[in-house]
């Protein structure tokens, strides 16, 4: 892990739908929970990390020392199964914080899906701050929430039974994602086929021929590998309603 003290200016921005407030600042759409106060204190407190692409940066069961803000990116958050096959819980975009704990270590493992640099925060001076700061730890909070409204979806589509559902549902969840990191025009995919497929349970090979048949049917266009365009939401809706 590359590490600097300088901080970048500002200091960390965490984005998401605000659990209660769906009036503000604009219904329905995601907004940066930390004011300027907040992230200048979280900024003196954070180091710059940076992190090459396929890097690891922590592992299941160390020591929980920091919690990460990413800055731009991406990562994948995973578990290794006994035959060493990577089950993918989540993805992660700009704007987002990782590191979950349990009893003071990680538990899972975190990897950089492309270049990564991110803000390091640590856990110890983060509970110190949120124990006599309500607000700060509101915020943290209301980011947490998002964030398991996220994992709900992921079990709804872990429970389809079919693949070309499965995938549908896949990209509806990875353009909500980056719809709060402010990328709405085409979805961008770094992670690889295999990744996808860890993520919702299927072959590499069912996910290439699942989007394969996507684009066929004219439901989604592939500008490259690694980006895709939405064309036909209302079949796309109900193929991953099935």
């Amino acid at each position: 892990m590359a590490t600097k003290s300088l901080n970048l200016a500002g200091g960390p921005l965490i984005r998401a739908f605000d659990p209660w407030l769906s009036g503000y600042p604009s219904p329905g759409k995601p907004h940066q929970l930390l004011n300027d106060e907040e992230r200048a204190w979280l900024a003196t407190i954070a180091s710059v990390v940076r992190f090459k692409k396929g890097e690891t940066i922590y592992s299941f069961g160390e020591p929980a020392t920091f919690l990460f803000n990413i800055i731009s990116g991406v990562v994948k958050i995973y578990l290794v199964a006994r035959k060493g096959e990577e089950s993918i819980v989540c993805f992660h975009y700009p704007e987002d914080l990782f590191g979950l704990a349990e009893k003071g270590k990680y538990i899972n493992s975190a990897k950089a899906l492309t270049p990564l640099t991110a803000y390091a925060l640590p856990t110890a001076a983060l509970r110190t701050r949120m124990v006599k700061d309500a607000a700060l730890e509101f915020h943290f909070v209301a980011k947490l929430c998002h964030d398991l409204r996220e994992a709900q979806r992921h079990a709804f589509l872990l429970a389809r039974r079919h693949a070309i559902a499965k995938l549908a549902m896949f990209l509806q969840l990875q353009e909500r994602l980056q719809s709060v990191a402010g990328q709405q025009a085409e979805i961008y995919l770094p992670m690889d086929r295999a990744d996808i497929a860890g993520y919702i349970d299927l072959s590499p090979a069912a996910v290439s021929r699942g989007l394969r048949d996507l684009a066929a049917r004219r439901v989604v266009k592939f500008r490259d590998r690694r980006h895709v365009k939405i064309v036909n939401r209302k079949v796309l809706e109900e193929l991953a309603s099935e």
